[in-house]
């Protein structure tokens, strides 16, 4: 199928999908998503694989091209709580922060979802920190620094709303906000979640960049797109505006079909320059690359006419 780029602000890799399952090397039932990072030269992320058994858990992936990617069948972050039924881990999201690279995923198991953490410093290992949500909380990421002294993070509790809530210690968390809501009407009318880690970028106060999914429900199942929307640089409870319309919607045979269809779900991302380079994941069923100029998305936020 032809791509068609000028219906989306992020242009797709002409050989799209990056990875899929008969590419990896080893048996898997299914591959969603994947958080991404830059580190030493090397492109590496971190995918959420399915097994054949349904579990899920968190393997490595390492290139140095940012386009060719090596798999590892190793378990990288798995479900560390034996007393529960292991459904897994899923949907990682990778923050620098500290002087360590934190891991933001959502852990499955018998009592529900709740985000769990990790760390690691050369992604050779990694040290886990256990639960940091309420029960029924997916979708997280932490920011790249501190808001006012203290660490942020973005979520999705129950509701379908995105919210910041803030920690002194990475371990209890609250001052929790409604940060964004759906909107009626509009290619995010059911529920949205927060993508990759939000962006500071340079526009003489140094808002934050915050790309996010939204889902509208349709007659033939929900419908995953990707957005944009600009955070306040002091208080980022604050959004200063918000794409009307969506910059990637599933549109390739890749994105339309798969274990679910009509989902483009991004955890990952690096930015280079002004160059970001987006990695995704289609229909539950493969990884996908993307990039688009920075400018590009913030451009589009400030082309809304309402205020949110």
């Amino acid at each position: 199928m032809k791509n068609n780029k000028q219906n989306d602000i992020v242009h797709r890799y002409e050989r799209n999908p990056i990875i899929t399952l008969e590419g990896l090397g080893f048996g898997a039932g299914d591959i969603y998503n994947c958080a991404a990072v830059k580190y030493n030269g090397l492109y590496i992320l971190l995918i959420d694989i399915e097994n054949h058994a349904g579990h899920h858990s968190i393997h490595k992936a390492v290139s140095e091209d940012g386009y060719n990617f090596k798999v590892e069948e190793d378990v990288f972050i798995e479900l560390k709580d034996p007393d529960t039924a292991n459904i897994g881990v899923m949907d990682p999201r990778i923050t620098f922060l500290d002087n360590k690279y934190y891991v933001v995923y959502t852990k499955k198991d018998s009592k529900g979802y709740r985000l769990g953490l990790a760390e690691t410093l050369k992604f050779e290992s990694v040290v886990y920190h256990g639960s940091i949500s309420e029960p029924d909380t997916k979708a997280g990421v932490l920011f790249p620094e501190k808001i006012n002294g203290r660490y942020a993070r973005l979520d999705r509790p129950s509701g379908g709303r995105i919210w910041i809530t803030y920690s002194d210690d990475l371990v209890y968390w609250g001052s929790s906000e409604v940060l964004m809501s759906p909107r009626a009407g509009y290619w995010d009318a059911s529920r949205l979640g927060a993508a990759m880690p939000p962006i500071r970028f340079n526009n003489g106060s140094c808002d934050w960049l915050m790309l996010y999914y939204g889902v509208k429900e349709t007659s033939a199942g929900p419908l995953y797109r990707m957005g944009a929307a600009v955070l306040d640089a002091d208080d980022p409870s604050i959004v200063k505006t918000r794409s009307n319309i969506p910059i990637l919607a599933p549109r390739e045979y890749y994105e339309r079909v798969g274990d679910v269809n009509n989902i483009i779900y991004c955890g990952g991302g690096v930015l280079e320059g002004d160059d970001l380079i987006l990695y995704y994941g289609g229909a539950n069923s493969c990884i996908c690359r993307g990039s688009v100029k920075l400018k590009r998305i913030i451009n589009e936020c400030f082309l809304s006419e309402r205020d949110y």
